[in-house]
């Protein structure tokens, strides 16, 4: 074959998201856009890029809303990307804007995690890092951690956890190992699960490619409707958000319904929103519907 086009060919593709070479070369077709940390105009909620672990690169995006008390101790929310665990990061314009808007509304202090992404990075390195990015923050819990913003105004005695889509399966993975690990000084209130990607009974290649060591149907990870531990997440509420044209939509309630019947001994909601599809509400945030979830999600991380 001709050197000049051997580069050229494709080990896998997930259209329209990313296609894979053979010789490791990856290119991503959406979720590239970068936006820089600001003072955000509407809100006045301020970012800032900052370095968990300058070892395995990750990194993270901190968000504090604006302050009328500079004394005020807010919940702290982790939150997790989606973008299949490949594409997007918390500086593309969609989460810079949803995280603004988010922290404006549940006045909250943010981490928004820069996990590893596959197939570079093929899995479980993104749930590697997301446990970290826990861990880390979780050390501020003494007022001695690393970051200002984090000892001076998260309070983590209230803590959530959301992710959205592979950043909702990511999500559950931390607050399951919180349970299965342990975390002093922290005290997980709430997580929520945006359009979950958990698998399904059925084959799935993009997992087979950008997990090539996962146990499938046996990977809590990635399936946890046969967790022997999802009885024991360590979290007080869930609320799971479904979308009714969404074509993972069946996930989300499977994965609520396993953990109703599960022993847990938590509250768990499910939230499905009708006619809309798949992260509906970050690629249109500004819609009725969206607007609404927002509301939603903010009041169920302002609850005692």
């Amino acid at each position: 074959m001709d050197p000049a086009t051997s580069n050229d060919e494709i080990a896998f593709e997930f259209l329209p998201l990313f296609r894979l070479y053979k010789d490791g070369r990856v290119d991503r077709l959406k979720g590239t856009e970068t936006l820089p940390p600001s003072t955000d105009p509407t809100t006045g909620v301020q970012s800032k890029d900052i370095v968990l672990s300058p070892e395995s690169g990750l990194s993270a995006r901190i968000f504090l809303p604006k302050l009328h008390n500079p004394t005020q101790k807010l919940p702290f929310l982790l939150y997790i990307h989606g973008g299949a665990f490949v594409l997007e990061s918390p500086s593309s314009p969609i989460y810079h804007s949803y995280l603004n808007t988010l922290t404006a509304e549940a006045n909250v202090v943010a981490l928004s995690i820069r996990y590893r992404r596959a197939p570079e990075h093929p899995l479980p390195a993104a749930f590697e890092d997301s446990w970290a990015a826990f861990q880390w923050a979780a050390a501020h819990s003494t007022g001695g951690g690393p970051e200002a913003w984090l000892n001076e105004h998260a309070d983590f005695n209230r803590v959530f956890v959301a992710g959205d889509s592979a950043g909702a399966t990511l999500a559950h993975h931390v607050v399951r190992q919180s349970a299965v690990e342990g975390v002093s000084g922290v005290n997980i209130m709430g997580a929520v699960l945006f359009h979950p990607y958990f698998r399904d009974e059925g084959p799935d290649k993009l997992l087979e490619v950008i997990y090539p060591t996962g146990g499938g149907l046996e990977d809590p990870k990635v399936y946890p409707r046969k967790d022997p531990k999802l009885g024991s997440l360590g979290v007080r509420r869930v609320l799971v958000v479904v979308a009714e044209k969404d074509f993972i939509k069946d996930r989300g309630w499977g994965y609520y319904e396993a953990l109703k019947k599960s022993g847990w001994g938590g509250i768990v909601e499910i939230e499905e929103t009708e006619g809309e599809d798949h992260v509906f509400h970050l690629f249109n945030p500004s819609c009725e519907k969206a607007v609404s979830l927002l509301k939603k999600v903010a009041a169920f991380m302002n609850q005692e």
